[in-house]
């Protein structure tokens, strides 16, 4: 890429502190216990995990926060958690990490989503979800679209963080891109399939590849089904960019009228995947912010993700790893 030297991303990573980013979504409460296996249960084929020690994470919409605040970024979070012990506790864990919480909404009827996942030897052996099912009522969702507007013009970009359980609905995403033809701002959109019809105008929408084939309707098998995949992303959801993460192929890159721009993962070594996408999005976001191009942002996004999925669950990266892993590109 012309005019990309390895001094212009580490004057972008140096920019990314104090970008500030409001992210609206999903938020979650992942736990994890730690321990080890030594020996099979009596009682059933199924090992016996003696516990070492147990911690939590923010999770979902709260992972991308999360990622943000190790890169430097100040972070908004504006999502819905139950009046409960796991929602109290998700609120600590995100303003320790200098999220800022006074936008987060709290729900009587609906508990926080929680997430606990087993592992054992660096192993998840298995997954225990708390969550509530279906879109939040509609006094509760005027609510959190009241608020995400509020704090809207205060921030340099919006990150859309959407799991499909409840917070982000056609409401909020119709005031979205109202408010955006209004007035143009960046926003990023992590997307999921109850909301497809509903994006309209992003600056970005990073789908893995199976959104990405479920959203176009075109079945990804090569590079040629990838390019009309991206193509009709692009005009369904009136976007300035579509990113694609593809696992192990690492990500693609589409702009109107361009051809696809391939980023093989940079990866050394994978211990875990879990939260990756929320370091693309998290990375992709500030770096925008901070006045780098989607070619820049997806390099340095790439090279994020290259970070944490060498690490054990939900983690993030700092803006320090992130120069580590750039000079060694």
């Amino acid at each position: 890429m012309a005019g990309l030297t390895p001094g212009r991303l580490a004057a972008l990573v140096g920019r990314l502190a104090g970008v500030r980013v409001l992210v609206i979504g999903d938020l979650m409460l992942d736990r994890f216990v730690w321990g080890r296996v030594e020996r099979i249960s009596p009682e059933a084929p199924v090992p016996v995990v003696h516990v070492l020690r147990e911690d939590a994470r923010p999770g979902g919409a709260g992972n991308v926060a999360s990622n943000v605040a190790a890169l430097g970024g100040r972070v908004t979070i504006c999502g819905v958690v139950g009046r409960d012990a796991a929602g109290s506790r998700l609120r600590s864990v995100l303003t320790a990490l200098g999220a800022q919480t006074a936008d987060i909404v709290e729900s009587r009827d609906r508990p926080t989503t929680q997430k606990t996942r087993i592992i054992a030897h660096n192993q998840q052996l298995v997954r225990l979800d708390r969550e509530p099912v279906g879109r939040h009522d509609g006094a509760l969702a005027r609510r959190l679209r009241d608020r995400a507007m509020a704090a809207l013009r205060r921030h340099d970009v919006v990150v859309v963080s959407d799991y499909g359980k409840g917070t982000v609905g056609p409401e909020l995403l119709a005031a979205l891109a109202e408010a955006h033809a209004r007035q143009p701002f960046t926003w990023v959109v992590d997307p999921k399939d109850a909301n497809f019809p509903f994006y309209r105008r992003p600056s970005l929408v990073k789908p893995n590849r199976e959104e990405a084939a479920a959203a176009s309707g075109i079945r990804i098998t090569d590079e040629r089904s990838l390019q009309a995949a991206g193509e009709q992303l692009l005009a369904r959801w009136q976007a300035e960019a579509v990113l694609i993460s593809r696992g192990d192929e690492g990500l693609a890159l589409f702009r109107p009228g361009r051809r696809v721009r391939a980023f093989p993962t940079v990866a050394r070594e994978v211990y875990d995947v879990t939260g990756a996408g929320d370091t693309v999005v998290a990375t992709c976001a500030l770096a925008l912010g901070a006045g780098a191009t989607f070619e820049e942002a997806t390099i340095l996004a790439n090279h994020a993700a290259g970070v944490v999925v060498g690490k054990v669950g939900t983690a993030s990266v700092t803006a320090m790893e992130l120069r580590s892993a750039l000079r060694r590109r």
